[in-house]
């Protein structure tokens, strides 16, 4: 079975290539380009497309990749809010993802953004490099004793969990499920979470009831200086309403891996583009906050487990085989 790769960078091809001899029932094809209606019409001779969290696998996508044989979309990526699975099914294409790659790696990322912008490493950071040793601005809080809030606690949120465990704080959740590994957090209404927890940090999945539950009113029911983590999906949190608290001084802190304006900027080069809309550049005018470019996941541990997953996907396909992560 022939795969066409959209999206391909030059690490999916280096952990992808590293493991391929492994699967001689599968022929891997590497595009730069990404997947939408226009560029699926290109497949050709290919069973299975593998697309990532920026791909348009929409109903126009899925009905012209059905139009070209296209069998089996394999997503390299746990969300698939892209995907339109109506459609797939509606065309006789599965669906596939990988549910779990490394959970440290994004939860790591997310302490990593919570402790930046709590400590200021980007604002001092930079003012070392000119030779200036000034303190003034950087003071920053104990994160001991203080309340950690994860609104999600599956994989990654308990990861995220246990790290703020670690660090001596407060641990308090919101979720429909409750986690019963995480026998030292205390599961709360999320009203209570946001009223009194010092960091906040978005786990959860982005669906119709999780649409932009961070918004002008549950801003509001936040403590004043409190920081706020988002390492999942942009649409969680409404952008409008986070720059109108930001400006009113209500965070010490935001650090964001994912936002909603993200699709043409997700890991591309545009230093050299004026950006159509402004709402990138408002955030990144804000001295406390930290934008990073979807990179929680990015760590060696896991695109090997990325790699690994989809090439197992693709030969269950193959035998007929159910592995456990069908999405339709």
């Amino acid at each position: 079975m022939r795969i066409t790769f959209f999206a391909a960078k030059s690490y999916d091809k280096e952990s992808f290539n590293k493991i391929k001899d492994r699967y001689p029932e599968l022929t891997l094809e590497y595009w730069e380009t990404e997947l939408s209606p226009k560029t699926a019409s290109y497949v050709k001779d290919s069973e299975a497309v593998c697309a990532f969290v920026s791909s348009d696998v929409g109903a126009e996508t899925i009905r012209v990749l059905h139009e070209q044989g296209v069998k089996l979309v394999l997503m390299r990526c746990a969300g698939f809010n892209n995907v339109d699975l109506e459609a797939a099914t509606k065309y006789g294409i599965k669906v596939m993802r990988v549910p779990g790659y490394s959970p440290e790696a994004v939860a790591e990322h997310a302490m990593a953004l919570a402790m930046s912008v709590n400590r200021h490493i980007h604002k001092a950071y930079l003012r070392v490099r000119e030779n200036n040793f000034s303190l003034q601005g950087l003071v920053g809080v104990n994160f001991y004793g203080k309340t950690a809030g994860i609104i999600g606690t599956g994989k990654i949120g308990a990861a995220m969990a246990k790290i703020c465990h670690g660090f001596g704080m407060n641990v308090i959740a919101y979720d429909m499920y409750q986690n019963p590994d995480l026998d030292f957090v205390k599961y709360v209404e999320l009203d209570e979470l946001l009223a009194i927890s010092d960091l906040i940090s978005l786990h959860c999945p982005l669906m119709d009831n999780t649409y932009h539950m961070i918004n002008l009113e549950t801003i509001n029911k936040m403590k004043d200086g409190v920081i706020l983590i988002n390492t999942s999906r942009g649409g969680l949190i409404k952008t409008d309403d986070l720059i109108k608290g930001i400006r009113e001084r209500k965070f010490f802190g935001v650090g964001l891996d994912v936002y909603e304006e993200e699709t043409k900027n997700v890991f591309e080069n545009r230093e050299d583009d004026i950006l159509d809309h402004s709402t990138t550049s408002r955030l990144l005018s804000f001295p406390n906050v930290i934008v990073t470019s979807h990179q929680g996941f990015f760590t060696e541990e896991a695109l090997g487990a990325i790699s690994e997953t989809t090439m197992n996907n693709a030969i269950a396909f193959l035998k007929g085989e159910t592995a456990g992560t069908e999405l339709n």
